[in-house]
């Protein structure tokens, strides 16, 4: 997907979710930015062979055995991904703690508490 795929796609995501805010476009934006690098790099993963272990070659003339470069990216990508759908309530752990948050009753501070009382007292 593109990135502007991935906007409108995160966008309706955390509409239904029910976390969506304006703000959060920047955010939305970023992890757009994510994905389609992701996706990218999962498709040539996929066109040079889909390997997960491929041999490489060092300096020295030595091949060693290595995980592919483009799936390391990807599991990378995809890493940091989560971050941002947790932020943004897109996991049940994200979603379970904006909730929570949200239904939180908000503790007042202590010179709202003693404007209160003072105005109970007059």
């Amino acid at each position: 997907m593109t990135r502007e795929q991935w906007v409108r796609k995160i966008k309706r995501d955390t509409k239904r979710a029910g976390t969506y805010k304006p703000f959060f476009d920047e955010v939305i934006k970023t992890l757009a930015g994510i994905l389609e690098e992701r996706d990218l790099a999962a498709e040539t993963w996929e066109k040079t062979g889909g390997k997960v272990i491929v041999g490489h070659t060092n300096k020295a003339g030595a091949t060693n055995l290595e995980q592919h470069p483009a799936l390391r990216l990807v599991n990378d990508l995809n890493r940091d991904a989560l971050t941002y759908w947790r932020d943004l309530g897109l996991t049940p752990k994200g979603l379970k703690a904006i909730n929570e948050e949200a239904l939180q009753e908000q503790k007042a501070d202590a010179l709202t508490e003693a404007l209160k009382e003072i105005g109970d007292i007059i």
